[in-house]
């Protein structure tokens, strides 16, 4: 569960931080008015990034926050930003990667601002542009948008950007890998320079150092939970076997869960789809998720995901960072992740809340450096368990098949087939006819 949802009380966060009861949000600066909402929402205490962040956020800050995901981010800048909005009557522009991340976003600051006439608008890629349209012309306050689109929305002048004040780009590492970088430059450069900005990323590589280098106005680090932090209620496992034996294993582990939620993460987006089929067949409810499904699908899928009516989602990494998705009791790597903060990311899905968790890896013999890679960066070892033997193969149900038969035509056109032989090599032979002059031509002059 997101630790912006959690229950009034001590808190456990990602990385063990238990939260001491006696820092409430009124010891941060937050006003009255703002502090009834929260408190009518069962926020009382803040998280570790939230106490850092809120803070400096009213003083008028900038601020580059290092922080894993579920660790109440949306709140460390969704308050400041309110606050600001109110006090100086701007805007403010959240930018995120992914559209799942963007919903969830707006869906917690809509609330926040609906108490105080504070307008939101949604601009994400994959739905029609027109709601969007109509919304941009009632003049929102805060504008949550992935990058892409919002640069299609100001390419067409439906989005002024002049009066932006307060900036916040979340998930920024994420950005990065998915190649948004370009668009952040060149939003960045259409909003006036004086301006209150916040980055938050799970880690700063280079190209983020320079951002915030380029873009920010001294701003201050702020590092909640260092990169590679896992939460040390989950149990981690990584299987070594072979790649044909995945299916079977997968299939063995799920019916060992006792109908408890569980994540499947693969490599790509086909393999997804084939995995979530397979087990389908199987009478496991099963979905998937990936870039290939459309924004209804995707919402649909997590959805029942979350009410129970799936009990396994099959996902791309597209479901790694950020979602908030009730007590999944099992992770499984089916294909491991790429770099080694992905796997961090994909097994923190579990084990939220101080709730326990499981996360299970399957590796082939040929990529057993990446679990060395994996336990450097966390620092902590994960239990080796070498594949079962003579695993039953899995037969899948072959689909009953379709009588593909040409359907038999009516009795009126039936004379072309009633033709007598002759009659068919006269009109094969008429229909050639100049094909075979040629030829007897050619020969004739050579």
């Amino acid at each position: 569960m997101c630790h912006i949802c959690d229950p009034v009380g001590t808190r456990v966060t990602e990385n063990n931080m238990i939260q001491k009861e006696s820092i409430t949000f009124g010891d941060l600066g937050v006003s009255l008015d703002l502090l009834k909402v929260l408190n009518a929402k069962k926020l009382i205490h803040p998280t570790p990034i939230q106490e850092k962040c809120i803070s400096l956020g009213f003083a008028g800050k900038d601020i580059v926050g290092i922080a894993q995901t579920g660790t109440g981010k949306t709140l460390a800048f969704g308050l400041p930003a309110i606050e600001h909005i109110r006090k100086n009557h701007g805007k403010c522009i959240v930018m995120l990667p992914t559209r799942e991340l963007a919903i969830q976003v707006n869906d917690v600051l809509s609330g926040l601002g609906r108490q105080f006439r504070i307008k939101t608008a949604l601009l994400i890629g994959g739905v029609s542009s027109f709601p969007q349209n109509v919304a941009l012309k009632k003049n929102p306050e805060i504008i949550i948008a992935t990058p892409g689109r919002l640069i299609d929305h100001i390419n067409r002048r439906n989005c002024d950007l002049r009066n932006v004040n307060f900036v916040v780009l979340d998930e920024a590492d994420r950005m990065l890998d998915i190649g948004f970088m370009p668009q952040i430059r060149e939003i960045l450069k259409s909003i006036p320079n004086k301006r209150q900005t916040m980055l938050f990323s799970a880690t700063i590589p280079t190209a983020i150092s320079e951002l915030s280098a380029q873009y920010m106005n001294c701003p201050t680090r702020i590092e909640a939970s260092p990169s590679g932090t896992s939460a040390p209620n989950i149990k981690q496992e990584a299987y070594i076997i072979y790649s044909e034996e995945k299916q079977p294993l997968l299939k063995m582990i799920i019916q060992e869960n006792n109908g408890g939620s569980v994540l499947v993460f693969t490599r790509t987006k086909y393999r997804a789809k084939k995995i979530a089929s397979v087990l389908r067949q199987f009478d496991i409810s099963a979905v998937e998720m990936h870039s290939n499904r459309s924004l209804a699908q995707r919402k649909s899928a997590l959805d029942g995901f979350k009410s129970g009516k799936f009990q396994v989602l099959v996902a791309t990494d597209v479901a790694a960072r950020g979602l908030d998705i009730d007590d999944i009791s099992l992770v499984v790597n089916l294909d491991l992740p790429g770099s080694s903060e992905d796997y961090v990311h994909r097994i923190g899905r579990t084990g939220r809340a101080g709730k326990s968790g499981r996360a299970v890896s399957f590796v082939e013999p040929n990529e057993k450096f990446k679990i060395k890679q994996i336990e450097r960066l966390m620092k902590k070892s994960i239990r080796i368990i070498q594949g079962p033997q003579n695993l039953p193969r899995l037969e899948v149900p072959e689909p009953p098949r379709q009588n593909f038969a040409r359907p038999s035509r009516p009795e009126k056109f039936e004379w072309g087939r009633n033709k007598k032989p002759s009659q068919q090599k006269v009109h094969s032979y008429g229909r050639n006819k100049k094909r075979f002059s040629q030829t007897q031509r050619s020969r004739k002059q050579w």
